[in-house]
């Protein structure tokens, strides 16, 4: 029987024996280990800033365009018709617009001495007639120009048309000069003058450097901080001709990335340009191609008031400014967020691991204030109420499937090779059915009676109008999946939504022209 424990024993202090072994081949093992996982632990916290603490930016965006055009114009004047020139400055061709986007006109079509009276409609298959009975007295078409007075009138020579109450002569329709009046307008230069903001971090700075040569021009290569660009230049730089698209008008996208390192022993932040044409350019099979509008200038003549009607064709360019380096994804088979960095996005979305974020609760407080109709019907008495789960058989796969896509439902990018990897994402990290087939994305994503109710609830005098119908309803469902899966507002303004999820919402609301614009951040 051992012997009991003394007091003594209570104050021993035992430590363990070390062997020290004298030997190169131990040692050189053991600081080769210490080596390899000291470099991955250093090379994992640099590369991907995890030390850092990343925010969105905040931008504003102000722009200068300057040039001279001449402008030959042949006019009618007393049944003559004479050449004349014009001289058109910066107060002729641009237009102020809300928001980071500026208009540059580059071709147009007059309408002169137009003024309030009665006159004959222009010839169209709607407007057409042989006798008083063709024309309705007080009807408005939206494609007409006026209100008819229920009289049949000649037109020119045999051709009879409506007569209408409205600004005389009517509008004739016709196609945009060729070559654009304003075919010269390449040759015009703009200032883009950006700040941006990291609140934060309270740091501030701006597109121009300080001794900055005035008389620079951005070129991608010999000058690429250079924040004036030539009007030209920027659609040669995205494969496209400026005299083609100054026809008809058009939208070009300048987007502008800060790339920024705020770290005191690797300060960086300076902005990269890039180009994109972001309307649709099959203008030889769209239904309205090109970018246009109307306006008028009124002055009075012997006392009446008259106005020079002009459509004016051009190209909107909108400056895009990216500054966060945080996006997030969802996958339905997680529990939790993934936080990604977009520095790291030189590959597939499918493949980044990001840091883990919980989700955020969702309050169901405000579902109460929808009207019953969009509820779900009450049960039917004696009979049970089932909830709709996620089937688990997996979606036969389609044929161009993309390899990273688990459910088999997505489809491959329509962007460029440089930004497709913001859209390779599925809604599934690992195999298995699809988000889509799920009872609640039907209800929550492609009701129409339920996005409809949101449009109008968010614009009660909305009016959906045929052509802009399916794109309201194709983006209020993105931002209807967004809000369902990642709940915060926050998350959900950079959130990126899968490519399963993006192409069932746009066959549920297809465009009816030309491709989608695909991923676009919120700055």
């Amino acid at each position: 029987m051992p012997a009991c424990c003394s007091c003594s024993d209570v104050f021993q202090y035992e430590t363990t024996k070390v062997t020290r072994i004298q030997s190169m081949n131990y040692g050189t093992i053991k600081w080769f280990f210490h080596v390899i996982v000291f470099s991955y632990v250093s090379f994992a916290l640099v590369s991907d800033k995890l030390y850092q603490r990343k925010e969105p930016v905040i931008s504003s965006v102000h722009t200068k365009v300057k040039g001279i055009a001449e402008v030959k114009e042949e006019i009618v004047e007393n049944g003559v018709k004479k050449l004349v020139h014009s001289v058109f400055d910066t107060a002729d061709y641009t237009f102020p617009l809300q928001g980071n986007s500026f208009f540059v006109m580059t071709n147009f079509l007059k309408t002169e001495g137009q003024q309030q009276r009665l006159c004959p409609e222009y010839p169209t298959r709607r407007t057409l007639c042989s006798s008083d009975r063709g024309c309705k007295k007080g009807w408005m078409d939206p494609q007409s120009k006026g209100i008819q007075t229920g009289r049949c009138v000649v037109y020119e020579g045999n051709r009879k048309t409506c007569e209408v109450s409205a600004w005389c002569p009517i509008e004739a329709v016709g196609e945009a000069p060729r070559p654009a009046l304003l075919n010269s307008a390449e040759n015009f230069t703009v200032l883009i003058k950006n700040n941006i903001d990291f609140p934060g971090h309270n740091y501030t700075t701006r597109n121009i450097l300080p001794g900055l040569n005035i008389t620079c021009t951005f070129h991608k290569t010999q000058n690429p901080q250079c924040p004036i660009f030539r009007l030209g230049d920027i659609f040669r730089e995205t494969g496209d001709h400026f005299s083609d698209v100054a026809i008809q008008g058009g939208i070009m996208g300048i987007e502008i990335y800060w790339d920024c390192n705020l770290d005191r022993w690797f300060h960086h932040c300076r902005p990269k340009y890039s180009f994109r044409r972001l309307d649709d350019k099959t203008t030889n099979v769209s239904l309205y191609p090109g970018y246009n509008f109307r306006y008028a200038k009124y002055y009075k003549e012997n006392n009446v008031e008259k106005r020079t009607l002009i459509k004016v064709f051009g190209i909107r360019f909108d400056i895009l400014v990216f500054g966060t380096t945080l996006k997030y994804v969802s996958f339905v088979d997680e529990s939790h967020i993934r936080m990604v960095n977009q520095k790291l996005l030189g590959r597939s979305l499918q493949d980044v691991k990001g840091q883990e974020v919980p989700r955020p609760a969702v309050d169901f407080t405000d579902l109460s204030k929808l009207p019953l109709a969009l509820h779900d019907p009450p049960p039917i008495p004696g009979q049970p109420g089932e909830m709709q789960l996620l089937r688990e058989e997996v979606t036969p796969r389609s044929r161009d499937s993309p390899v990273w896509c688990q459910c088999g439902s997505c489809l491959p990018s329509q962007l460029p090779k440089s930004h497709r990897c913001l859209e390779e994402l599925c809604c599934r990290k690992k195999p298995g059915a699809c988000i889509t087939t799920s009872e609640l994305f039907r209800k929550l994503v492609l009701s129409r009676h339920v996005l409809q109710f949101l449009l109008l609830y968010q614009e009660p005098l909305l009016a959906l109008d045929v052509d802009s119908t399916n794109s309201r309803l194709r983006h209020c469902a993105y931002r209807c999946y967004a809000t369902w899966r990642f709940g915060s507002q926050d998350m959900a303004d950079f959130a990126i939504l899968p490519s399963c999820c993006r192409w069932r919402i746009r066959k549920e609301f297809p465009k009816s022209e030309g491709q989608y614009s695909g991923f676009k951040s919120p700055y």
